[in-house]
């Protein structure tokens, strides 16, 4: 057996792992075992934003699987109620427990036969698995009797009475309501192995901060960043132009609570501009969305309405500094406070002069009209050190950058929220920096690397080109996350005539309907085109009007179905799973949620149209896998260490 010291060295790490040819020996057995198990599967969801009920009511139902599987285990045996009270039950135990013992005559009875049927679906769920995998998902409280109960048939004649005692000892011990509570939540966990995040946990809806504890919470789980993500993410590293927009952003959708109860964030210095500055200021172009507003008083809405112009005029001054500073960004035609007549209340844009709607300006000076004034650079510096000292917030960004990417390649998918930056011809467009150019994959690598850099580098000037970068991601018309021709922020509020909001989409957008550009796009980033899928959201696949979230021949899926209501009016859905199993594709598409009391209550569950897009012709084992080729090179290193033991090389010790 010929090997190189380095190799050598390598092994005899190794062995300090596997220090006997019996130890090498049963890894090998192991993991060939586990090669031949069916893949785990997969659940890729988009653009949550905010919408915490429906979110975790679906990962509590697994996309409806455990409906499915319900109504598979139970189909002749229960009735339609029982299967309902089952499914709830599931999904929300803690709840669900009190309720359903009021309406029973024997609780014992209740608690035996209800033991027995989540046993029962507990050991379908976790078929697919290794005993190993199984025990690690297990409650330490209860691992070792619900190991017993999974490996135990009661039927078995030898070992009847055994099951039956520790059933009903579970009962007599008073242990019954907690046991049921870690089987349901086993079941949650069983059903789905990993989750893919596309993008857009935060903005629009009330709760991003519940869902990303639930995520850090979770057991598998991976983001690919949305342009609403990169802008918190910059706003958490200290950018002002990024907090500016978050900030924005809550005012104008009525979530600011998100911010104030969420993360602690202090809105009092901006609050005091705002009274100050701009109380006689009706602000009526700045109102937040209808939608979000009836939790309010007419007061605490005027209020929010003077605070989101106060922001709205510090952001474009922000913005301004970045965009002179940055050259290279080629967004000039964002400077639009130098183009207003002050004194005719007109701006100049793109070859035409147009009225303003709102001509009061009072923070700015019409010579210098991007300087701050002393108390709005105030503002700003203290919304800085709440944003970086909010402990909540910097825990949650961390995780996604631990956790998160630009783009992902998992298991022959290619998954990425936003688009891949094309040219009117569909070729891939470049970005020039430094007379170096990035396009397509060396793009999004580049970006993924200075998000990293404007939140994690010493150096002061790096970390200010990293946060510029994240501002840039967020809005700028080359932008993968972004995807459109410019934000026309100033023009939505200050601009009546609509077709200066106008956002044109990146051809990306035209392109990826055909077969031909995702094909591409799969080679660009070393997929097999024949074989690989693109997983995409971003913008909502509008299915009131007949659009479709498969796409390019079945090599791309859209999966931004409208988890956020402000969505919903549009695409007449409420969001999209997309389900990779052992057997092929599903996609899920998901009614409105109407709230978790009445899902608890009422058992109203999300009703979730299932369709099968894709079948494979074998089924799809862990050997198939990212995970099974990397066991397969383990396979490899461990059967060099055994030869090396048994040829002297290395001993057992």
């Amino acid at each position: 057996m010929e090997i190189t010291q380095q190799e050598l060295a390598y092994l005899k790490l190794l062995a300090k792992q596997y220090p006997t040819i019996q130890a090498a020996a049963t890894e090998i057995i192991n993991l060939n075992a586990i090669l031949n198990l069916p893949k785990g599967t997969e659940h890729f969801v988009s653009d949550i934003h905010g919408e915490y009920e429906a979110f975790l009511h679906v990962l509590r139902n697994g996309s409806g699987s455990i409906k499915r599987k319900i109504e598979e285990i139970f189909a002749d045996t229960l009735p339609a109620r029982e299967k309902r009270s089952l499914i709830t039950l599931i999904y929300y135990p803690e709840q669900k427990i009190p309720l359903i013992l009021k309406t029973v005559e024997d609780e014992d009875e209740w608690y035996r036969l209800t033991l027995f049927r989540l046993i029962k679906m507990c050991r379908v769920v976790s078929s697919k698995y290794t005993r190993s995998k199984v025990r690690k998902a297990l409650p330490p409280a209860f691992a070792y009797i619900i190991e017993e109960l999974l490996h135990e048939q009661e039927s078995g004649y030898n070992k009847q009475e055994y099951y039956q005692s520790i059933i009903q000892t579970i009962i007599a011990t008073g242990r019954a309501r907690d046991f049921i509570i870690a089987l349901c939540k086993l079941i949650q966990r069983l059903v789905i192995d990993r989750l893919h995040v596309i993008g857009d946990v935060f903005d629009r809806g009330p709760g991003p901060h519940f869902i990303m504890d639930a995520l850090m919470e979770y057991h598998a789980v991976d983001f690919q960043w949305g342009n609403h993500d990169i802008v918190w993410m910059g706003a958490a590293a200290g950018s002002g132009a990024c907090i500016a927009n978050v900030i924005r952003n809550a005012l104008r959708y009525g979530t600011v609570e998100t911010l104030e109860n969420g993360y602690a964030i202090n809105l009092l210095p901006l609050a005091s501009l705002a009274v100050e500055v701009y109380g006689d200021d009706p602000c009526q172009h700045f109102r937040p969305k209808p939608f979000r507003t009836e939790d309010y008083t007419e007061n605490e809405l005027q209020l929010m309405s003077q605070m989101h112009k106060a922001i709205t005029i510090i952001q474009l001054k922000l913005e301004a500094e970045i965009i002179m500073r940055r050259p290279h960004y080629l967004m000039e035609d964002r400077l639009l406070l130098d183009k207003i007549d002050y004194t005719k209340g007109t701006v100049y844009l793109e070859g035409q002069t147009y009225p303003l709607q709102d001509t009061l300006f009072p923070t700015i000076n019409p010579t210098c009209p991007y300087d701050l004034t002393e108390q709005e650079q105030n503002v700003v510096e203290r919304l800085k050190q709440s944003f970086i000292h909010s402990e909540r917030l910097q825990k949650h960004i961390r995780f996604l950058y631990a956790r998160g990417s630009m783009y992902l390649v998992y298991n022959d998918n290619l998954l990425y929220h936003g688009c891949i930056a094309m040219n009117e011809d569909g070729s891939f467009k470049a970005f020039k920096v430094e007379g170096q150019e990035f396009a397509a994959k060396a793009f999004m690598d580049r970006a993924d690397r200075l998000a990293r850099q404007g939140y994690f580098a010493d150096d002061p000037e790096q970390r200010q080109y990293g946060q510029d970068a994240m501002w840039y991601l967020w809005s700028g018309a080359q932008s993968p996350l972004f995807g459109k021709h410019k934000m026309s922020t100033f023009e939505r509020y200050f601009i009546a005539d609509k077709s200066t909001h106008d956002e044109k989409m990146n051809p990306y957008y035209a392109f990826r309907d055909q077969e031909e550009t995702a094909r591409r796009i799969l080679q660009e980033f070393g997929l097999d085109p024949d074989t690989a899928h693109i997983v995409n959201g971003h913008v909502p696949v509008k299915v009131k009007k007949g659009e479709r979230p498969i796409k390019a021949g079945g090599r791309l899926f859209v999966i931004d179905g409208g988890f956020a209501k402000a969505y919903q009016a549009k695409t007449g859905i409420a969001g999209y799973t997309l389900i990779s199993n052992s057997y092929g594709l599903l996609l899920a598409a998901h009614d409105p949620f109407e709230s978790t009391p009445k899902a608890i209550e009422e058992e109203q569950d999300i009703l979730s149209k299932i369709e099968i897009v894709e079948t494979n012709n074998t089924r799809i084992r862990v050997k198939d896998t990212d995970l099974g080729r990397e066991m397969q090179q383990q396979i490899e290193d461990l059967q060099r260490l055994l030869r090396a033991y048994r040829v002297g090389l290395i001993k057992e010790t």
